[in-house]
């Protein structure tokens, strides 16, 4: 039971802090396109920081809200959590007491750590697009919006899987679709983070080419090498 509620204390922690995370980014992205002369002013270690440590403090206290909350329920029976992991709709699935008040903590968690980052980053991405409208050249178009697209991508998978999770009827649980949803919020994301920014660094990228080619010319037949 202990290391069920510390499972599922991270895991809530971590996935707080990536709604806040990515409204970050967004606001990253939105100094470097639309105010590049200020970049560094808007992007500095004075303000790196302090947007890091709230991230985390977010997502903490909302995951020590709902474990806090799911420790007063009770539990009848041979307890078995059916999903791969511990988390607070599977839990509330199982539980013997009332589970409103639960629901409801969920719910407006959703508001509060999903929705208002979710409408940072939305706001970021219109002045994002009305810059992008403003450059001239189609290839400047691309090349700016291509900067974004890993991160819109993230945040269209990760937003999306979040809220269907955590906002879902408890009566419409359903072991292959929890799993399915948890996967691409919990694993998928998380290990798109780091291309967001490093698939940006000319280094990387060429370190990149460079061992799919090596690969390309291992793969090909003999006579073609």
């Amino acid at each position: 039971y202990n290391e069920c509620m510390a499972q599922m204390f991270f895991l809530m922690t971590f996935a707080g802090t990536e709604c806040a995370l990515l409204a970050v980014m967004a606001y990253d992205r939105y100094a470097a396109i639309c105010e590049p002369l200020r970049y560094t002013q808007l992007m500095s270690k004075w303000v790196r920081v302090p947007l890091a440590t709230a991230s985390w403090v977010w997502g903490v206290i909302d995951s020590a809200i709902h474990t806090a909350l799911v420790t007063d329920l009770a539990f009848c029976g041979d307890v078995k959590i059916h999903h791969i992991f511990c988390d607070v709709p599977p839990i509330l699935k199982i539980a013997c007491s009332d589970t409103y008040i639960n629901e409801m903590a969920l719910h407006t968690a959703s508001i509060f750590v999903g929705l208002c980052p979710f409408l940072l980053v939305v706001i970021s991405y219109v002045f994002i697009l009305s810059s992008i409208l403003e450059i001239r050249s189609n290839s400047g178009r691309r090349k700016t919006f291509s900067t974004c697209a890993a991160h819109l991508v993230t945040v269209i998978i990760f937003y999306g899987m979040i809220n269907l999770n955590y906002n879902r009827p408890s009566a419409g649980y359903s072991l292959e679709v929890d799993t399915l949803v948890s996967t691409l919020y919990c694993i998928i994301t998380p290990m798109l983070n780091p291309l967001i920014y490093s698939l940006r660094n000319k280094e990387v990228k060429g370190a990149l080419q460079k061992i799919l080619g090596t690969q390309e010319k291992e793969d090909a037949p003999p006579g073609k090498q």
